[in-house]
């Protein structure tokens, strides 16, 4: 035990953990792969049988050479270290992915290189290198095996119908077969490459191949793999070594020293490089360099970007790469396990200074496949067979899919999301980095470098194994003939001769041989820092190009986040109290952020915002004043500040201008400066005290290594005791700072809580396969799937309430629409995912709306049977929101015919998004979802036993965090779909006693809205429908209905008729207009006549209106609401300003100077929200609060009323009186000595009104008044008109002495509070400038 742990000690700063050999027990001979017993497990749970029962059972379908079986981990060195301890069954798994598989001496045997990494709980990770060859099998127990197993298949074949089905086509079988089990035997069909002829392979493919396995006349071979398992991704040193220990197995030659020597020195021996440093270490036949980046640079990342480029193309990988930023489920596809990993790794290389906090499993081992259903956002890849079609590679859930599929060079992307920034400038730059070491930006081609291709690699081994002997003359990579090489290492590794020689040296005795052959050696050191192998150089060209492409992507989140610091919220004094409290703060200020960014920024950067990775970098922010700063975080911050220093104007790092990387050249010239001189060499592989006779070199067979001189490191190692000793001294500090700030395990038990927010599972356990397992994994994403969706719902909900929940303390009040729809998509997002998870059968790529059309095909069924329309118990009706609009059907069914009608929309996500966004404006998300899964039966049908939708309690809880949205209103559905056509219903409602009500004129009516208006719509006139209200009082009424494109929120509405007939006099007392798809109706209050000769002589009124929010009584969240928005003038109101006697509630003074600071207030603010969020101007200068109406207010305090005049008078009168006094002053010559201005703005004022008075329009006094206000307001005349008015002769006839019009003061202070207006540039509806002529 002490010896392990001396060689544990070191252990953290030793370059390799662990050698591990894999392959075939011969002990325990052919057993079948884990994976057929656990599908078959999986396939019988499905069906509802007893899956104990089932009995593992043989497959004789398929060609033994074709199928898998289970591999072993047949050695590894040393047993264990304490700080990365060997898991057995995930290494296994991962050093072979597909279990052993046989070949004989007709089929390609070339060696395979792939590595493979492990997640562990916290995040950490480790990374294995493996080398795969094939090594003859000499059992013949294994030979006699395989030969009965080919027997008992031909004699199934033979007994099976002569027809020989191709096994793809079983995998494209119905719907009905489960996603999992067509995606595992689509995996199945084993096509192994074959050397024989297309037409042989294509009969093999199917399991009818004429040949299979003759123990007499063919030599059978099975796969074997060498690892190396280290801390550090040294990709390229370690495929190095592990290729020239493959190569010492099958040479000629024995190799110079033992395998354990060059094992045990890199095992035990060789050190990590420390930070800016680099090191050679020796290998079999040639030197190995490895470097690693300092502390103020990017991180290690050793796999050749190079290669992940140039099968995808430059466009093709940025979008997968913002895929990766919007933590979606990315699925990556190769029959390649390398190509796999290199994409991966190199994708997630280039999210620095971010990283991805979710699932990562580069290479998923078959027995793994059911992990694709987890539904969480994950980056997996998967090995294709060669021939499989990707159409019939049935996923689990691709509503939110990157696939990529790398050796087709293809990729499809989810539907609508965002581009990344300057997406165009940023492909350029990277372009520009590809042609300058001359490679092709488009990707697809496979690359004439060795490291792309496995095949080319090998091509390229087989090629140096044969001019091995002139490689080592040339004396390059430190190379020496063969034997003078053996003796050279022989006579340095032994310390016996080196004393004999250094005697020999002192009495003069000259060892000529040695001396040259050590010369040799110094000048090919000498020789290798100028004149390099291709090899290094290779090496050298790609570490250039990957740090330049990185440096790249840096620098756009450099320019990006210059500023991120500002915005994160750092509200607690120790790191315990906000550790405890991480979950209900908010530790970013999102709305501030986003409103600083360039606009073309924004669509990314709010979805970006909300993700894991970008918590968890503010979290290691904030974490940062307590502790030492996160590694990552440490380098971006020094970045910035770099940045800053470059950029002395600090707004510049703010613009959408794009900037390009500056540091490329300095950032390559670090690596090669590292490289082309080695700052460390380590020591030589040397003779160990080995048992002699054992591990006899056998040509082609790997040998039997000595396990007790492997299983323990050197005792008296200067350089592992010295890190040894640092490492503790490490250890100590950080003791000590824990206890200083928290108990330790307390405060790992918070970091793990606080980093774990929102994350299920990093990484799948690989060990433990058994159904439990995947039981308990699956419960897991239950968990973490009801987690989710109560943080989003509670999001979308504090984010919309506004002044209540800041009133709380959550943080910023206002939401803006693009923050909406951002968390509303995240909502869709989940929703499918939920859909997704244990689903059996699915159509089309959208689960929802799979099941939604299984739930409509089984309704119209029953409504075809019935005789009816859609049964009434899944049917409600909206109760009838007002007077005259009939009640609108409430049904699952009608709202998807609403979205299938809908042409706008091409696929099933898109149908399935709408469909959701529909229900949430409607209020009726949580019920309609309750609705489709209160049909049990359908649910089994469609989802295994584990499935979200299956487990009751959460499924309820899950629909009651839903209904919580419908405290809010949602406008989600019409700001999206702003092109679809809309049916519309508009009421008018005239005032009760019917005599008022009739009219023989002619009506018109035009509906407005932010996005456009209606038109005008004639109305035949005398259509009064009478409807009776549950008292059965009579009702009258007039109903239109039109077709239009969607006009978005409803603003105005003008109404009118043309004066004509007897009854030409028209008393209304309201418009209500309905939307009859979202069901959303507004209310337009008149109040007013419309006739000639009556109130103030209008034809036409534009009427302000006021969004009617439904209340129903059965759904308890129906009832609060978000505040009202601007309501138009009440009825009330407007007659006591017509008649002017007044009632008693005649506003004071205060009360009508606060009003118009107010109204001035409201939209100033709605020029500070973001353009697309502002809403209607119109409310606001003319609605219930706004402008005119505060104007009115003032005009009308001290007004003189009908006493002296003996009829209503309006404002306008006034106006009219001033204009004439004016025009008549001006003629006389009266205004001749006024000051310039003033006779400027008496000009001004006269011709707004007479341009007025003039138009065509019949809008009354009080219309008049309005669109008076409202010009002024535009053309910021409203300040220079008030004096003027104040002192005109005719105020001290019209207004009594304390009017708030003959006050001065209160005029000078009233032109201020409008003079405010003049910064922001006002522009009117249609509706109400028609036909001006100014």
């Amino acid at each position: 035990m002490s010896a392990t742990m001396s060689g544990s000690g070191s252990a953290p700063c030793r370059f390799a953990h662990y050698f591990v050999i894999c392959g075939i027990d011969n002990e325990t001979g052919l057993e079948p792969d884990a994976l057929a017993a656990l599908y078959q497990w999986l396939e019988a749970d499905r069906q509802g049988r007893d899956p104990e029962a089932v009995a593992a059972g043989e497959n004789f379908d398929q060609s033994p050479l074709k199928r898998t079986f289970k591999s072993k981990v047949l050695a590894h060195y040393p047993e264990n270290i304490e700080c990365n301890p060997f898991d057995q069954d995930a290494v296994n798994m991962l050093c072979m992915p597909k279990g052993l598989s046989f070949r004989t001496q007709r089929d390609s045997r070339t060696p395979q290189f792939h590595s493979f990494l492990i997640t562990r709980e916290d995040g950490s990770r480790t990374y294995g290198f493996v080398h795969t060859f094939y090594e003859e099998v000499t059992s013949p127990q294994i030979c006699s095996a395989m030969q009965t197993l080919h027997q008992m298949h031909q004699a199934e074949h033979n007994t099976s119908a002569h027809s020989c089905p191709s096994s793809s086509s079983s995998s494209s079988s119905s719907s009905s077969s489960s996603s999992m089990d067509s995606l595992a035997s689509s995996l199945d069909e084993v096509e192994s490459p074959s050397s024989t002829t297309s037409s042989q392979a294509g009969r093999r493919s199917c399991g009818c191949s004429s040949e299979g396995y003759d123990s007499v006349r063919d030599t059978l071979y099975v796969s074997k793999a060498i690892c190396l398992i280290t801390p550090m991704p040294f990709m390229h040193a370690c495929r190095r070594f592990l290729s020239q220990v493959h190569r010492a197995v099958i040479s000629h030659q024995p190799p110079p020293l033992p395998l354990e020597s060059y094992i045990y020195n890199i095992l035990y021996e060789v050190p990590l490089p420390p930070p800016g440093r680099s090191l050679k270490f020796h290998g079999v036949y040639e030197p190995v360099l490895c470097q690693r980046p300092g502390v103020g640079e990017l991180p290690l990342a050793d796999f050749p970007l190079s290669e992940a480029f140039q099968l995808l193309g430059v466009e093709n990988l940025v979008q997968i790469f913002t895929c990766v930023l919007l933590e979606m489920q990315i699925l990556l596809y190769s029959q390649d396990y390398q190509r796999l990993m290199a994409v991966a790794e190199g994708i997630t290389t280039l999210l620095f200074p971010f990283q991805w906090q979710h699932v990562y499993v580069p290479i998923l081992p078959a027995s793994l496949l059911h992990f694709l259903d987890a539904p969480v956002p994950y980056l997996m890849g998967l090995q294709s067979k060669e021939g499989t079609d990707r159409s019939k590679l049935e996923l689990p859930q691709e509503a939110n899919l990157c696939f990529v599929d790398i050796d087709n060079h293809c990729i499809e992307l989810p539907e609508d999301f965002p581009q990344f920034p300057n997406k165009t400038e940023f492909i350029q730059e990277l372009t520009e980095v590809l042609l300058s070491f001359g490679l092709p930006p488009e990707g697809g081609k496979t690359s004439p470098e060795p490291s792309v291709s496995t095949q080319t690699f090998t091509l390229e081994k087989e090629l140096k194994s044969t001019s091995l002997s002139e490689l080592v003359d040339d004396r390059r990579n430190g190379n020496l003939g063969g034997e003078a090489l053996d003796v050279l290492e022989l006579l340095q590794g032994n310390p016996t001769l080196e004393r004999l020689q250094a005697l020999a040296k002192r009495t003069g005795v000259k060892v000529a041989r040695l001396e040259a052959l050590a010369s040799g050696q110094k000048a090919v050191g000498e020789e290798s820092v100028g004149g390099r192998s291709p090899a290094e150089e290779e090496e050298l060209r790609n570490a250039k190009l990957n740090v330049q492409l990185r440096e790249v992507f840096a620098a756009r989140f450099a320019t990006m986040f210059a500023d991120y610091e500002s915005f994160v919220i750092q509200n607690s004094p120790d790191l315990e109290s906000w550790l405890t409290n991480r979950e209900q703060m908010h530790n970013f200020d999102k709305a501030s952020f986003l409103s600083d960014q360039p606009e073309p920024y924004l669509p990314f950067l709010s979805h970006f915002i909300e993700t894991q990775m970008f918590a968890t970098f503010i979290d290691n922010k904030i974490m940062s004043q307590w502790e030492e700063k996160e590694p990552l975080l440490r380098v971006f911050d020094g970045r910035i500040e770099k940045a800053r220093l470059y950029n002395v104007r600090a707004p510049s790092l703010r613009s959408s201008v794009y900037q390009k990387c500056t540091f490329l050249k300095e950032s390559a010239q670090a690596i090669e400066q590292r490289l082309r001189k080695i700052d460390h060499t380590a020591i030589h592989p040397h003779l160990l005290d080995m048992k002699i006779g054992q591990g006899k070199y056998q040509q082609g067979f790997f040998p039997k290594l000595q396990a007790d001189v492997l299983a323990t490191g050197p005792t008296n190692n200067k350089w592992s005791n010295r890190t040894c000793s640092t490492q503790r001294r490490v250890d100590r500090h950080r003791q000590h700072n824990d206890h200083l700030v928290l108990d330790n395990d307390l405060k790992e038990k918070y970091m793990q809580e606080a980093r774990n927010l929102g994350k299920n599972l990093r990484q799948p356990k690989l060990s433990d396969l058994s159904p439990a397992v995947i039981a308990q994994t699956n419960w897991k994403f239950v968990e973490g799937l009801l987690k989710e969706c109560k943080m989003k719902t509670k999001r979308m909900l504090v984010e919309k309430m506004g002044r209540e929940a800041v009133e709380l303390g959550h943080g910023e009040a206002n939401i803006t629409g693009l923050e909406e729809n951002t968390l509303i998509a995240s909502l869709c997002d989940l929703l499918e995912r939920i859909w997704s998870h244990g689903l059996q059968v699915k159509q089309g790529k959208s689960a929802l709306w799979s099941h939604l059309l299984h739930y409509q095909a089984r309704e119209e069924k029953i409504e075809q049977l019935s005789e009816s329309p859609v049964s009434n118990s899944q049917e409600k009706r909206k109760p009838e929101s007002s007077v005259g609009l009939p009640a609108l059907r409430v049904s699952v069914i009608q709202d998807m015919r609403h979205i299938q009608s809908m042409g706008e929309i091409k696929t099933d996500v898109g149908r399935a998004r709408a469909w959701i966004r529909l229900s949430l404006e409607k209020k009726l998300l949580s019920q309609h979802l309750k609705q489709l899964l209160s049909n049990q039966a359908l649910t089994k049908k469609l989802y295994k036993r584990y499935a979200f939708l299956r487990c009751e309690e959460e499924k309820e809880q899950f629909l009651f965090h839903l209904l919580s949205l419908n405290a809010v209103d949602y406008f989600c559905f019409t700001s999206v779909f702003t092109t679809i056509m809309i049916p519309y219903r508009a009421v008018i409602i005239p005032i009760k006693k019917l005599s008022n009500a009739m009219t023989t004129s002619n009506p018109w009516l035009c509906v407005s809205g932010e996005l456009g208006d209606s038109g005008i719509l004639q109305i035949t006139k005398n259509v009064l429908e009478m409807t009776f209200d549950s008292a059965f009082r009579p009702h009258t009424h007039i109903s239109v209905a039109f077709k239009c494109q969607n006009l978005g929120k409803l603003t105005t509405v003008q109404l009118g008729h043309d004066n004509s007939g007897l009854l030409a006099k028209w008393l209304v007392d309201c418009v209500m207009v309905r939307n009859e798809i979202t069901g959303h109706t507004y209310k337009f209050p008149c109040g007013r006549w419309l006739g000639k000769g009556v109130d103030d002589g209008s034809l036409e009124r534009v009427l302000i209106g006021e969004f009617v929010v439904p209340c129903n009584d059965d759904d308890g969240g129906r009832g609060s609401k978000t505040p009202p928005l601007q309501r138009s003038p009440s009825q009330i109101r407007r007659i006591s300003i017509t008649s002017l006697t007044g009632r008693g509630n005649k506003p004071t003074t205060v009360q009508i100077q606060e009003s118009i600071g107010e109204a001035v207030n409201n939209i100033i603010k709605h020029f500070h929200k973001p353009e697309k969020e502002r809403g209607s101007l119109t409310v606001l200068l003319c609605g219930e609060g706004g402008l005119v109406w505060a104007l009115e207010q003032f005009f009308q305090n001290g007004f003189r009323s009908a006493r002296i005049f003996q009829k209503n008078v309006f404002v306008w009168d006034f106006y009219e009186k001033v204009v004439a006094f004016m025009e008549n002053a001006d003629q006389i010559g009266d205004m001749q000595e006024t000051p310039q201005p003033l006779g400027l703005n008496c000009e001004s004022f006269c011709r707004y009104i007479n341009a007025i008075n003039n138009m065509p329009r019949s809008i009354g006094k009080d219309g008049k008044f309005q669109l008076h206000v409202c010009l002024g307001a535009r053309d910021r005349l409203l300040p220079q008109w008030l004096p003027l008015l104040a002192e005109c002769p005719v105020v001290t006839r019209m207004y009594e002495e304390n009017a708030l019009l003959r006050d001065k003061l209160t005029v000078s202070s009233l032109v201020a509070v409008l003079e405010t207006l003049h910064d922001f540039p006002i522009t009117l509806e249609s509706s109400l400038t028609k036909s001006v002529e100014l």
